[in-house]
């Protein structure tokens, strides 16, 4: 066994120890579908900062979107500005009325909370089905998982893919959000580190004498394999080829804050009066995170682009730049950054089946009849047992591996987003409260919208179409909303002169 692998085998088994004890704390302390989903609602600003940020981030961090560095160069950069600077936005805009609003409805997932608020089974049930696109986004997570066996370990590529899945399920099942949390405040930690490691590496390997002109001859080497990789636009990028695709992203990004992975940790929080604290912890833990698509321009310098897989940039950089045991490392913190996200997907996804369409909707409406306790175990093993099916669809989708794992990742987020954030929007700075029928149809238009525009060939990036179609739902809205409103006011005037 070469040095790189005992290291890695080392790492991970330390990490992988930590994990399970982690889960095990998360599984005592889950009693109940509120403890599995959102960990109760009493948990601090820090950790959930950092949670919020882990699961944000992803390993596309760390695989995909270096890849996209390597591939298109400096225009990739545009994609640390969404992610910091969108993503934060997202949240503030939405985070505190939320919030507020969930004091009364106690809701544990998004599709509950629109459900309870808008008073819709439709909006309750058409979410909760909207967030199963969410399996694309898991599936690009074990694709970072496998490649990273596959890399340092050796593994055949879909054993890789199994044993990630594994590790996953299993700490989810038992944990929830317990699990997730607590874990992912470990994960991002690494994450952080690694991401300030690899800029900082790129400016020791290649200084010239001062910042200024160590960055200058960076790009003056790109500039020589290809003038499009300093371009501000690269036109062979699949996503920031022009001004208005880098708003596409920025776009997407901001709506990816309300995403149900993320919405969760919002309803996690204790005291309302810690979200600034909670935003601040993750905008400076996502900015020294981001540093680490730095890695993917020092392997195009390195390396140049001949036999380089793009999602595997980053990691022939740093078997080029660094020791073994770094290199072991850093796998470790891939895989770490894979399972940060994969478990609050898992949760998320699991909350819709147990909460939403069980408790919410089939024992609510009496379609199932169980006593309140029973419902109640009854949803916690729904909730459980959702997790290995929906790993194994994600395993499926993923057995021949994507060309770019980021890609795969942006079907289940565009989805989700061009479906669910009008109503969003519209229940935090609507000035009345709109009908149950206009909610109902953004998310419909919507998510046809995008289904149209991207599985239709009309856009082909992942990201300028979810951010259109998000408009369109967005806009469906406002119109829907004020139309519907005019009527009944019709309705009620003449209801009112016909009783005279």
């Amino acid at each position: 066994m070469d040095t790189v692998k005992l290291f890695t085998w080392i790492g991970f088994a330390v990490f992988l120890v930590i994990m399970l004890i982690l889960g095990y704390i998360g599984t005592k302390k889950t009693k109940n579908i509120r403890d599995f989903a959102i960990g109760g609602g009493n948990l601090g600003p820090v950790v959930l900062g950092l949670s919020f940020a882990a699961t944000y981030l992803s390993a596309a961090t760390f695989l995909g979107y270096p890849g996209w560095s390597h591939e298109w160069g400096l225009t990739n950069l545009w994609l640390a500005l969404a992610m910091i600077g969108g993503g934060a936005i997202g949240v503030l805009m939405v985070a505190k009325k939320i919030r507020l609003l969930n004091e009364e409805q106690k809701s544990l997932s998004l599709p509950d909370w629109l459900g309870d608020y808008y008073k819709s089974d439709l909006l309750r049930v058409g979410t909760g089905l909207i967030l199963l696109f969410n399996v694309f986004y898991i599936a690009a997570q074990f694709v970072a998982g496998a490649r990273i066996f596959e890399y340092l370990l050796g593994m055949d590529y879909r054993t890789g893919l199994i044993l990630i899945t594994v590790i996953v399920v299993l700490y989810v099942f038992g944990g929830g959000a317990f699990a997730d949390i607590y874990t992912d405040a470990v994960q991002v930690i690494l994450m952080a580190i690694a991401g300030i490691a690899i800029f900082i590496s790129g400016i020791v390997i290649f200084w010239k004498n001062g910042i200024s002109a160590t960055f200058a001859g960076i790009a003056d080497n790109l500039a020589a394999q290809d003038a499009n990789l300093v371009a501000v636009f690269n036109p062979d990028s699949a996503h920031f080829y022009s001004i208005g695709a880098v708003i596409g992203a920025i776009c997407i990004q901001w709506a990816f804050a309300s995403a149900p992975h993320l919405f969760n940790k919002v309803l996690g929080l204790k005291n309302e009066k810690d979200l600034g604290k909670m935003i601040l912890t993750y905008v400076i833990t996502a900015s020294l995170c981001v540093l680490v698509l730095f890695g993917g321009l020092y392997s195009r310098v390195a390396l140049g682009s001949a036999d380089v897989v793009a999602d595997l940039a980053l990691m022939e950089y740093v078997a080029w730049a660094f020791p073994a045991i770094v290199v072991a490392m850093f796998g470790v913190v891939i895989l770490a950054a894979a399972m940060s996200t994969t478990d609050g997907l898992f949760v998320s996804i699991s909350t819709v089946f147990a909460n939403d369409l069980f408790l919410k909707f089939l024992v609510r409406r009496g379609h199932v009849r169980v006593d309140e306790e029973k419902a109640e175990k009854i949803a916690l093993q729904i909730s459980r047992l959702t997790v290995p099916v929906v790993g194994i669809i994600a395993l499926l989708i993923v057995m021949k591996p994507p060309v770019y794992m980021g890609d795969i990742m942006w079907i289940g987020i565009s989805g989700v987003a061009a479906g669910t954030l009008g109503p969003i929007l519209y229940a935090v700075y609507g000035r009345r409260k709109a009908s149950a029928r206009a909610a109902e149809g953004s998310m419909i238009i919507g998510l046809v919208a995008y289904l149209i525009l991207y599985f239709g060939g009309l856009i082909p990036s992942t990201m300028t179409a979810g951010a259109v179609a998000t408009g369109i739902g967005i806009a469906t809205m406002a119109i829907l909303a004020n139309v519907l409103a005019t009527e009944n006011k019709k309705i009620r005037l003449a209801d009112a002169e016909q009783g005279r």
